[in-house]
């Protein structure tokens, strides 16, 4: 399913990395003792999300995945020569692989995220099927060259979601820091397992919502 959000200002939780987590981040306008509560929520939360979808089997994962693609050409409509900024799934992420072949095989283009340093946005670089991959940061593939480019749409996976459509991630900032560097916003897309729904994730001033959140 996919639900359509109004865009807002402020940026979001980064895409797909444990690492960095909240104490690499903080939310200056908040007094320290509000943001400390949040923070401690936050990363019990992220915890018990991940350990939830860990404990699918890989093919409850895998048919899960192949629902979130189908919905996901609905919530991202034309790809041709437009690029998508996708990733390569971890800790028990949706396997959004195949998708992105189709992206290629429909005109459009896909990049991968690149962590360059600590503090710095991701670098987005294009990556075809064959193209050499190499491991980066925490062991993710990454593509060992490629231009970087600015996304026309960002898929980024969710830890976990709220009903305003906004995203948990993992803490580390690297995805606000990336759309805060992004010259021309791209669509947004959430991704990720329903059960990943929660009431809220207390937003604050760095969370942006999706445009869109995908699920199975």
């Amino acid at each position: 399913m996919s639900d359509r959000q109004p865009a807002s200002r402020g940026y979001a939780s980064p895409p797909c990395f444990m690492h960095e987590l909240e104490d690499g981040f903080s939310a200056a306008s908040l007094p320290s003792d509000a943001w400390s509560d949040v923070s401690r929520w936050r990363r019990a939360e992220r915890r018990r999300l991940i350990e939830v979808r860990l404990a699918l089997s890989q093919d409850e994962r895998r048919l899960r995945s192949e629902r979130i693609a189908a919905a996901l050409d609905a919530a991202v409509g034309r790809v041709s020569g437009r690029i998508v900024g996708t990733y390569w799934p971890f800790r028990g992420e949706p396997d959004l692989r195949n998708w992105g072949i189709r992206v290629v095989e429909r005109g459009g283009r896909i990049a991968l995220p690149v962590v360059i340093q600590k503090g710095w946005p991701l670098e987005y670089r294009i990556w075809s099927p064959g193209d050499p991959l190499e491991r980066g940061v925490w062991n993710i593939h990454v593509p060992a060259r490629g231009p970087a480019v600015q996304p026309d749409i960002v898929v980024a996976p969710v830890v976990g979601f709220d009903e305003a459509g906004h995203r948990l991630g993992y803490g580390g900032g690297f995805f606000d820091r990336t759309l805060a560097a992004m010259p021309r916003r791209p669509l947004k897309v959430g991704v990720g397992y329903a059960l990943a729904r929660i009431a809220t994730i207390y937003p604050q001033p760095h969370d942006i919502p999706m445009d869109v959140i995908v699920t199975d």
